[in-house]
């Protein structure tokens, strides 16, 4: 049995239980749950897409061709990108239920054999790219919800900047608060979003009949072939229709494939649809629409209403990328391509609400640079869509050897599968490329920016893992030879931390030497963290005695859980170990590192793993240890 067929996805589990009752009472709120979270970045693009596909085009006109063609890209693009890529196939490529690119990346490595340092790069890649997506959508989303303002009238306008500024300001001040009360509210609320721009759009459908012409993908193929320059320019402004198609699949874990894959056939993609034909419509009865045609498909006493329910979807969508932001974060801490970082539990019933302050505060102070800087969506538009289709591409690219060596597939069918959608998301790409001199640069540059920091952070900590272990004792060896002639003994049970088992602990050697005694039981504990998303609990602890008063404990966590080191030693009782946290010292060793003559690394890049390594969050907060249980022994280390 291959190993995706291990998976677990939360209505499959329903099913298990209970073909009838179960699935009826729990698909429906995951259906509906997924909507809020799920779509709702998607969701907000017939704000700005349609507007700026056209105007790029038309060269600021609409004419009937442009709107057609234009129209039947955006149709067609959120059937081949969103429903035949994501929908139908990669919601299928899940690590034990979850998805996402860091679980796409850890699922890949797995199986890639000698290929796994480019699965890496890739991962790194595409997590560093998603963070400049969360950058630009908020800023983006806010503004076009907010710049409706101005159709009320025109005298709003010098107020759409700073009421866009004080609603993120906002948005991103509750955040440590948690969101599990409000979140309850984002799926009714984005089902009455997607109601309600299905309705406007459908209303306008009859202003000009001849718009279902945009259905046929014909008009597409004929408006690229035509235009050539001009097309392709366009692509770029099209891709904004399918921004948030990636959250489909990093939201996996949270819903399952079935309600997420039902909700998008049902009511995500008719309303998207309906909306822009209805603003295709529109455009081409009244050509001067074209300036914000998605406010001028609602009558005028619904304009302010709408406005309102326009601005509470954008900071739905908004909070959606915040949040997987710090879901992204977490699992690249435990995956090891960051340093330990504050990790605030904000919900005691749901695990995955976190708040990662030092990510809040880079994102809330460059999303404000980006209002202050384009002050507009149209503006914005441009830096958009460059983080996200360099997502999909390098998604595209490990989903390939996923299907290959995970589901067992001969590479040339893999490659007949994938290869068309990689080839979709390489021509948006470019297209997309046209734009960095426009704003694309800034994406682009945040990406870097933090790719940098992991591949610093992942190559320097292995550096220093391989040049520590050649200088350390092998703990067997000491174990004999403490056993044989031990010293002074004292009572408790001291548990050195360690990221290599088989050496001999710096805090046991330390101990050692300045202490000279040795505690009446020892253990010596490595945390691991699995290239799986959680690990059950009878795998969590597994013990092995190396002498009469030392045991060697293996903690396992998966990727998108949070260490907890105490709770997981009381698992250890079932397997013989009288845990006693009261009578229980934690040994930890704090590394000051110092720049060697010598390195692995450029000097730039010794500096800059000294400096993160630096503002690691303490282990023993990272792990949840009992701060009062806690001795730790400084060493000084070369890097």
């Amino acid at each position: 049995m291959n190993e995706h067929a291990a998976g677990t996805d939360p209505s499959e589990a329903l099913v298990a239980v209970d073909a009838h009752g179960p699935v009826r009472s729990q698909f429906f709120p995951l259906m509906i749950g997924s909507i809020g979270v799920v779509y709702g970045d998607i969701g907000t693009s017939p704000l700005y897409a349609f507007r700026e596909a056209v105007m790029a085009a038309g060269g600021g006109a609409a004419s009937r061709d442009a709107v057609l063609g234009v129209l039947s890209l955006i149709l067609w693009a959120l059937v081949l990108v969103v429903t035949c890529k994501y929908v139908l196939i990669l919601l299928r490529a899940d690590n034990n239920g979850e998805g996402g690119t860091l679980t796409l990346m850890a699922l890949a490595r797995r199986v890639a054999g000698n290929g796994s340092g480019v699965m890496l790069a890739f991962g790194i890649a595409g997590a560093a790219l998603f963070f400049g997506d969360a950058l630009i959508t908020p800023a983006i989303s806010v503004l076009s919800a907010i710049e409706g303002v101005k159709i009320v009238t025109p005298a709003f306008d010098h107020a759409v900047v700073p009421l866009t500024v004080a609603v993120l300001v906002v948005l991103f001040a509750v955040q440590s608060h948690g969101t599990a009360r409000v979140a309850a509210l984002f799926g009714p609320i984005m089902t009455v979003w997607f109601v309600v721009i299905a309705v406007a759009g459908l209303a306008h459908i009859a202003d000009d009949p001849g718009i279902v012409a945009a259905l046929d993908p014909t008009r597409a193929v004929a408006f690229l072939w035509t235009h050539g320059k001009v097309g392709f320019i366009t692509l770029g402004a099209v891709f904004l229709a399918v921004t948030g198609a990636e959250a489909l699949y990093a939201d996996l874990g949270h819903f399952g494939r079935r309600p997420i894959q039902t909700a998008w056939l049902v009511l995500v993609l008719p309303s998207l649809a309906l909306n822009y034909l209805g603003q295709g419509a529109l455009v081409l009865a009244h050509p001067e629409a074209i300036e914000n045609p998605f406010f001028l498909l609602v009558p005028d006493w619904a304009l302010l209403p709408m406005v309102v329910l326009a601005t509470a979807a954008t900071v739905i969508a908004s909070q959606a990328v915040i949040t997987g932001a710090y879901s992204l974060t977490r699992q690249a801490i435990q995956l090891g391509l960051l340093p330990r970082l504050e990790v605030r539990h904000t919900s005691e019933a749901q695990e995955g609400q976190i708040y990662v302050p030092r990510v809040n505060h880079a994102l809330v102070l460059g999303v404000l640079l980006l209002v202050a800087l384009f002050r507009s969506s149209s503006a914005l538009a441009a830096a958009y869509g460059i983080a996200v289709t360099g997502t999909m591409v390098v998604t595209a690219a490990m989903a390939f050897v996923v299907i290959w060596k995970v589901w067992g597939w001969s590479p040339l069918f893999a490659a007949a599968l994938m290869a068309p959608f990689l080839a979709v998301d390489l021509t948006f790409l470019s297209a997309n490329l046209l734009k960095v001199a426009e704003g694309g640069w800034v994406p682009l540059v945040f990406a870097a920016a933090v790719g940098v920091v992991m591949y610093t952070w992942q190559r320097g900590t292995r550096l220093l893992f391989e040049k520590t272990r050649r200088l350390e004792t092998p703990l067997d060896a000491l174990v004999m030879v403490l056993e044989r002639k031990p010293p002074q003994r004292v009572p408790g049970t001291a548990v050195f931390l360690t990221a290599d088992p088989h050496s001999a602990p710096t805090a046991l050697m330390h101990s050692l030497k300045h202490y000279k005694v040795l505690h009446q039981n020892n253990v010596v504990l490595n945390v691991v963290t699995l290239h799986t998303p959680r690990v059950k609990p009878a795998d969590r602890v597994s013990i092995e005695r190396i002498g009469e008063s030392f045991s060697r404990v293996t903690l396992r966590f998966g990727y998108m859980e949070s260490p907890n080191v105490p709770r997981a030693l009381g698992v250890a009782r079932k397997l013989g170990w009288q845990f006693d946290i009261m009578s229980t010292s934690f040994f930890l060793s704090r590394r000051l590192l110092k720049p060697a003559v010598r390195s692995g690394m450029p000097p730039w890049q010794d500096r800059l793993y000294i400096v993160l390594a630096r503002t690691a969050n303490d282990a023993t907060e990272y792990f949840q240890i009992p701060t009062g249980r806690v001795v730790e022994i400084g060493t000084q280390v070369t890097i």
